[in-house]
């Protein structure tokens, strides 16, 4: 669909360099075959509305034969989202879910009070050699939905709304922005913006939001005469009219946010709530591995291993 993003071409910035609140560089850890970067939660920001979670995964390539294996694991409180730019994973969940997921479309898993996932390159893609470039993000429920039965939703590229401009092609992930609406059903005011702009393109951030950030993936961008380069986040302050800049080799990125929480969250491993006895409790059944039984179970179809629980380690949400 065509879209006037109410911005005149060439229109200065009419903010000052004060107005990004945040500048975060991811920390890189490397699993072996790929490295991840991971932008939130960080240090000086936990989350951006209710994203309170954001890993760069790639990219990387891998040898025939090889791919990602990330083993059955829980979640509780959050929803995640999982979004590529290039290769695929194989979701499998407790629901029985069984999903190739590809470059453009959205897997939105919400765990609720307990679902169980892995994610694997499939078979038919480890017969030859292939690569994988992709962000997963949580987004973290609101109390009254954290004890509500776990659910899947799976909306392929072209079920997402897309937005042009002159120099922008959009393409909305998840939530409502710019006047477009994503078709996955959210708990709380959120935006998810998949952006790409062309060498010098210009591109006002929705102003209709609380908490806003972008996620620079590929290439560079200005605000307020600053320049920023790939693997940056970028979060700005409430209520100033935020316009971006492409550079001189175009730019992709991500834009994020939304209203923030109604009060503070945990985060203990994969685990997302609003208080430490929730926390504890979903630890104690994982470790417990009474699957069906109790709060857990695993994937129908991937049922041999799974991911033990760390040592405990809970850090609040700030």
């Amino acid at each position: 669909m065509s879209w006037n993003p109410y911005l005149e071409p060439g229109c200065p910035d009419a903010v000052g360099v004060d107005a990004i609140e945040t500048l975060i560089v991811p920390r890189a850890r490397d699993l072996g075959d790929f490295e991840v970067r991971r932008a939130l939660p960080a240090p000086r920001r936990q989350m951006v509305g209710p994203f309170i979670f954001f890993d760069q995964a790639g990219p990387a390539e891998f040898v025939t034969g090889k791919g990602v294996d990330v083993r059955p694991h829980p979640h509780i409180g959050l929803a995640t989202v999982t979004y590529l730019y290039r290769g695929e994973f194989q979701h499998r969940d407790s629901l029985g879910s069984n999903q190739i997921i590809r470059p453009g479309a959205l897997n939105w898993m919400v765990a609720g009070r307990g679902v169980t996932h892995s994610e694997r390159t499939s078979a038919e893609t480890r017969k030859a050699p292939h690569g994988l470039f992709g962000v997963q993000t949580w987004v973290a429920l609101p109390e009254r939905e954290e004890d509500a039965a776990p659910s899947f939703e799976h909306h392929p590229k072209d079920a997402l709304p897309t937005l042009e401009a002159e120099g922008a092609l959009l393409r909305l992930i998840l939530g409502a922005a710019y006047g477009a609406r994503a078709p996955a059903s959210v708990f709380s005011e959120t935006f998810y913006v998949d952006a790409a702009l062309d060498p010098g393109a210009r591109l006002p951030l929705p102003d209709e939001h609380e908490d806003r950030g972008l996620y620079i993936v590929e290439g560079a961008v200005t605000v307020a005469g600053q320049t920023f380069e790939a693997g940056r986040m970028l979060v700005f302050r409430p209520g100033d009219s935020i316009t971006i800049g492409a550079g001189d080799a175009g730019a992709r990125l991500l834009l994020l946010g939304g209203a923030t929480l109604g009060g503070p969250r945990y985060i203990w491993w994969n685990f997302v709530a609003s208080s430490r006895d929730r926390i504890d409790a979903a630890k104690e059944a994982w470790r417990r591995a009474d699957w069906g039984k109790g709060l857990f179970d695993l994937p129908p179809d991937d049922r041999d291993e799974f991911i033990p629980a760390p040592l405990p380690t809970v850090l609040p949400v700030k």
